[in-house]
């Protein structure tokens, strides 16, 4: 674990003593380190989670591996054993316990990220138009554009608020119009494409390992977690795109 080394780990915790906060700080620490340490700590945390899991045969729980493990992950050089390498040690077996109790969060994007990316997609967005304003042949031709696109578009049906039309290119029934409500969420429209092409047995098993992605408006492309719930994800980015497809490796 380059990154999580016992000074920048020791500072944090040391600074920030709510848990929702240090989840936080280890999240993006996970985040920024390389793929391959990255799978190591995944694997290496998953070993340590089956241990604790067998607590009732091996007499190992949480809080003894921690116990045990936080020395060597995280080495402290400290020349005597004095209340700061004391209270370094018990912050690192508490770090451990975290990573470990914790570790189904860790391997994936946070949401306050993917809200920050919105952001800077859209204040990107707004500085791309305000240059091209400066353009008067871009204007016009944007303008033209603008002006071929809306043509079609006048004889489609209007989509109601709250409907967003998916499309899943690999299914025999490529794209459906959905009525989003408080509840609904990814899992339920992956769940009713698969009712809607049951018929194509051939297809059953592609269809059970793809996902639903966000993408277009205010962010490029995300694959949105099975329990996301869609109404909040619309509200958010009202001008997406939704696409069935199989999940990127």
């Amino acid at each position: 674990m380059l990154i999580l080394t016992f000074k920048i780990l020791i500072i944090i915790f040391l600074e920030v003593s709510k848990v929702k906060l240090q989840l936080q700080a280890l999240h993006l620490l996970i985040m920024l380190l390389p793929d391959a340490n990255r799978d190591t700590a995944k694997a290496f945390l998953q070993f340590l989670k089956k241990i604790v899991a067998n607590e009732g045969k091996n007499k190992m729980n949480l809080w003894n591996v921690s116990m045990i493990v936080a020395p060597n992950v995280f080495i402290y050089k400290g020349k005597h054993a004095n209340q700061k390498e004391m209270q370094a040690a018990a912050t690192s077996a508490h770090i451990v316990r975290l990573l470990i109790k914790y570790q189904d969060i860790l391997w994936t994007v946070p949401s306050f990220l993917i809200s920050q990316v919105r952001k800077m997609n859209e204040a990107t967005m707004n500085n791309t138009k305000r240059q091209m304003m400066f353009d008067k042949g871009v204007r016009r031709l944007l303008r033209r554009k603008t002006m071929e696109r809306e043509r079609p578009e006048r004889s489609e049906t209007h989509i109601p608020e709250g409907v967003i039309r998916v499309y899943a290119p690999l299914h025999s029934k490529v794209s459906m119009a959905i009525q989003l409500n408080s509840q609904t969420k990814a899992r339920d429209i992956l769940a009713r494409f698969h009712c809607e092409n049951s018929h194509a047995s051939s297809k059953n098993t592609e269809v059970q390992i793809q996902r639903l992605y966000e993408i277009g408006g205010n962010i490029g492309l995300h694959c949105l977690d099975p329990d996301a719930y869609m109404l909040d994800v619309y509200r958010a980015n009202p001008q997406a795109e939704w696409v069935i497809k199989p999940k990127s490796s």
